[in-house]
């Protein structure tokens, strides 16, 4: 969140834009027909707090930047989708990017993740020449940040007005801490509560609970490894799919916040396949299932952890769902940052519970359990014909929600919690306070 109100974005992701983005410091992103090249046009009016003007030097710096910085695997999607190496500027507001194959979805990747910054910047301080809608006026490890508008902010040419003079982002480690200090009158808004809470807070009337709505919405997901003999069966993992009452999951763990998942990815996104049948909560069948594939007495452990509001409310529900089937199941609870702590080992885990934030089905699909499908999303990504890659696309998940081994019980939104004065708050990947506004 401070990042994104302190450094101007590429753009945002929109599903009703013409293009599925609404822009910020780039105006413009052009596609060659062969799908082999991105123009990129910056706008001539973003203006760095130094002073200097935004040029497509710091734009392609910008672009690189995450793998010179060794930045978080998912801000290094470009990295692995461009040709950043013989990436190349012409003039002073234009960026020419080769791709490292031919894809049609590339302004989704830039628009996703991508911040403006100067050409050179190495370290993030209070410092550092930014061109968002706020400046750091302090910042205080642990405890805060201080925040002013930007006098400069690019905003209104983009239809953005910032009307707040200062925003005070508060580190609060404990959920129920922050809900007192909003309830104290020590915070106007807290960003994601978990699902008690938001039912709880509903009923007081000095407080608003909002929801993000598709596409912002995270994927709560349960893998099956097919590298264990019990899941590398077809039958067990249509049987544990059939096994998991999602309604209940609905009701019970999210009290109405959240939405059912059909087994595939990308909700709210164009290409998401709605034309799938909606899974069904079938206990006999699964039993069947299980019976026929030789596996009536399995015993499988749900490894699982609080890594996303109601995860693992979800996980004893599930667990509770595959004993009903007569599966051995456990659940495995880790603390707190511990389910992703060493990522080689958790992807070797048999069953695990997982999730991805709102994200694109095919650039983010991990090939090489199902090669049929890997073939298909690369057709999703390069196809001239816009109607060549929706229909790959949709036969790729058609098969992953046949053959698959992801259970996709559940699309979770951010419920976040604020005073009544508060609006304007945009639900995107992150909450966005640039637009906020306070009355009184």
């Amino acid at each position: 969140m401070r990042a994104r109100l302190v450094h101007g974005a590429l753009g945002a992701i929109d599903a009703a834009a013409p293009d599925g983005v609404r822009y910020g410091v780039l105006e413009a992103i052009e596609v060659s027909d062969d799908l082999s090249t991105y123009t990129l046009h910056i706008r001539p009016d973003v203006a760095f707090t130094d002073g200097s003007t935004l040029t497509a030097s710091d734009v392609l710096y910008s672009l690189r930047a995450p793998k010179l910085l060794n930045g978080l695997p998912f801000t290094q999607i470009l990295t692995r989708n461009f040709d950043l190496d013989h990436a190349r500027t012409e003039g002073s507001r234009t960026v020419v990017l080769p791709t490292a194959r031919p894809i049609a979805d590339g302004r989704l990747l830039m628009c996703q993740s991508m911040l403006a910054i100067k050409e050179g910047t190495t370290t993030f301080t209070a410092d550092t020449p930014s061109c968002g809608p706020f400046t750091i006026g302090a910042f205080r490890p642990g405890q805060g940040t201080s925040l002013a508008r930007n006098p400069t902010y690019f905003g209104p040419a983009i239809g953005e007005t910032v009307t707040l003079d200062n925003i005070e982002l508060l580190s609060i480690p404990d959920g129920q801490a922050r809900v007192n200090a909003l309830r104290g009158g020590q915070a106007d808004f807290v960003s994601t509560i978990d699902p008690l809470t938001a039912r709880t807070l509903a009923g007081d009337g000095r407080i608003a609970v909002t929801t993000s709505r598709p596409p912002f919405v995270s994927c709560l997901q349960f893998t099956m490894n097919p590298a264990f003999p019990p899941f590398a069966d077809a039958r067990v993992r249509r049987a544990f799919r059939l096994a998991v009452n999602r309604q209940a999951i609905v009701d019970s763990v999210y009290f109405g916040r959240a939405l059912v998942g059909n087994d595939v990815p990308g909700l709210g996104f164009p290409t998401y396949h709605t034309g799938l049948a909606q899974r069904a909560y079938d206990p006999d069948e699964a039993r069947s299932l299980l019976a026929a594939a030789g596996h009536g007495n399995l015993s499988v452990a749900l490894t699982a952890g609080p890594e996303l509001p109601g995860m693992v409310q979800t996980a004893t529900l599930i667990v509770e769902n595959l004993r009903a089937v007569g599966v051995n199941a456990t659940l495995n609870e880790l603390p707190p940052g511990q389910l992703f702590a060493d990522y080689a080992a958790y992807t070797k885990l048999p069953f695990a519970a997982g999730y991805s934030p709102p994200a694109l089905f095919e650039p983010n699909h991990v090939p090489g359990r199902f090669p049929q499908v890997d073939a298909l999303v690369e057709t999703a990504r390069s196809a001239r014909s816009a109607q060549e890659r929706l229909a790959a696309s949709h036969e790729a998940q058609r098969l992953l929600w046949e053959e698959g081994h992801q259970i996709v019980p559940v699309f979770v939104p951010t419920t976040d919690v604020q005073t009544r004065a508060v609006a304007g708050v945009r639900s995107l990947q992150f909450p966005d306070l640039s637009t906020a506004t306070l009355a009184g």
